[in-house]
């Protein structure tokens, strides 16, 4: 590692009455990958705005390379040397590899576009990414979400950028295309440059950062290096509440069974999936990508065709459309809740009682008072930030959309939940939340279904773990019962097969 790149000292952002940040402080130095940590609302997102040029910080100062750095616009950010690269990436999936890369920098020559010259810096950009492979010509909205992220980090390359900010960039990608973006990272590192990268999973940072910096309310609250600070210091800092507060245990205990499904099958997964779920039961589902985990929860939210099985909650539930098993008792959120799980442009009001209005209409009409004051009481409950009922989703961070979500679910009066990856992309002071509620409804008498990549949360939340693999439900037992170990080899074993 060597000099620091980029240094930011006492920058402050205000909006409105709102503290943005707060006398921030952070360094990035060439070679080395910085982690940015810290909660919902921690400041993280301002701070890279105000880095990338998308904000003009009130008081403070940056240097880059030991100059002044002061951005206008992100396009002046990236003339200097800075790049981010959003969770959503930003790319326009009708043009060409070659285009996205080049694009507001296009070679010219005698007033024309240099097309051979353009195509030579996207491929050299690309093979510097361990991609010389990709034809610069393909259309990008055939390629991969993981390469799409390439072509992302590529067009950083072509603008000659020192500093490149990575926004959860492994939020959506399978297993695979997080190691070939590691590999990227640690390419990019070797060459010099800077980069910041932006998680909530503390096992990425581990594999791939060497130093980080804390924000919490705004505020710089810890920097070191990752080697020498152990996990349980790192979320006291972020959080302020230690390890065993993450995982907070909710007594509750399991009844009759509500939830019978027998030998159910999809159209090419699940596989002859047979169970039992339990009143006051949290019954999490593991295994890698691609096991058939979210097919299982769509199939018994009829959200995916079922080709043979049973479903029983008291009495058989035939092949429907959802709004049947809403009215069974069954409540789904999904793992995209930004194009299944929730409408994004109404309001919290809207997606709090969409699949639930029976209670306000009358004659057809909808009776809006009645609905905001219950879904005001649904805020308080579910301690959800916002300025109130008419807010936009959009509006919100993804740790208070999932309680947005969350709550929708509970407002129709759902008996089994149907969870898939509720924590993913969110804080673990959100997390810690979101555990403690599903113990309140599994001590209420509800049943919950609990699907999730990370093993960790599953043996720490549930009572009862099964491991799905090509799309069959291989094993399931008491989670007293497995390790991490025993689960990663029941479902390697069986994938291997």
């Amino acid at each position: 590692m060597d000099s620091d790149l980029l240094k930011m000292e006492a920058v402050c952002k205000r909006f409105g009455a709102t503290h943005a940040l707060r006398d921030v402080e952070l360094t990035a130095r060439s070679g080395e990958v910085l982690a940015l940590i810290g909660e919902n609302g921690a400041g993280k997102s301002t701070l890279m705005k105000v880095l990338s040029g998308a904000h003009r910080p009130d008081s403070g100062r940056m240097t880059l390379l030991g100059k002044p750095y002061a951005p206008h616009d992100a396009h002046e950010a990236r003339l200097a040397g800075v790049a981010m690269i959003y969770q959503e990436l930003n790319l326009a999936l009708d043009l060409s590899v070659e285009d996205n890369i080049l694009l507001g920098q296009e070679r010219r020559k005698f007033g024309l576009l240099d097309r051979d010259a353009g195509r030579r810096i996207a491929q050299q950009a690309l093979a510097r990414l361990g991609h010389g492979e990709l034809d610069p010509r393909t259309m990008t909205g055939t390629l991969s979400v993981g390469m799409q992220q390439i072509v992302e980090i590529a067009r950083a390359l072509a603008s000659q950028a020192k500093v490149l900010i990575l926004d959860e960039p492994t939020s959506s990608l399978a297993r695979h295309d997080v190691a070939n973006l590691f590999t990227v990272i640690r390419k990019l590192r070797e060459d010099g440059m800077a980069i910041i990268y932006i998680s909530h999973f503390l096992e990425e940072i581990r594999r791939i950062c060497d130093r980080f910096t804390i924000l919490r309310d705004g505020r710089t609250v810890g920097s070191g290096t990752v080697a020498d600070t152990s996990d349980a210091q790192i979320i006291s800092l972020m959080a302020g509440r230690n390890m065993q507060e993450l995982y907070p245990q909710v007594p509750h205990s399991m009844g009759e069974t509500i939830l019978s499904v027998e030998g159910l099958s999809g159209r090419w997964r699940p596989r002859n999936v047979t169970f039992e779920l339990r009143r006051g039961e949290i019954l999490g589902i593991a295994g890698l990508v691609g096991a058939g985990r979210t097919e299982l929860l769509r199939s018994l939210f009829a959200l995916d065709n079922v080709r043979s099985g049973e479903i029983r909650i008291g009495q058989l539930l035939p092949a429907a459309a959802p709004r049947f098993r809403i009215r069974a008792g069954l409540g789904m959120v999904s793992e995209d809740r930004k194009r299944e799980g929730l409408a994004q442009e109404r309001s919290i009001a809207d997606n709090v009682t969409y699949s639930h209005l029976s209670p306000y209409t009358r004659v057809g009409f909808v009776n809006l008072r009645r609905r905001d004051d219950v879904v005001q009481n649904w805020i308080h409950r579910m301690s959800i930030k916002c300025i109130g009922p008419d807010q936009a989703v959009t509006e919100l961070s993804g740790g208070t959309q999932q309680k947005v979500a969350l709550a929708r679910v509970l407002h129709q009066e759902a008996d089994v939940l149907l969870l898939d990856e509720p924590t993913r992309g969110i804080d673990v002071g959100t997390k810690a939340e979101i555990y403690g509620l599903m113990g309140e409804l599994a001590a209420a008498g509800k049943a919950i279904i609990f699907v999730s990549s990370y093993l960790t949360e599953l043996l720490a939340v549930c009572d009862t773990l099964g491991v799905m693999s090509r799309g069959r439900l291989v094993a399931i037992r008491p989670t007293a019962d497995w390790t991490e170990e025993a689960v990663l080899t029941c479902a390697v074993s069986e994938e291997a097969a």
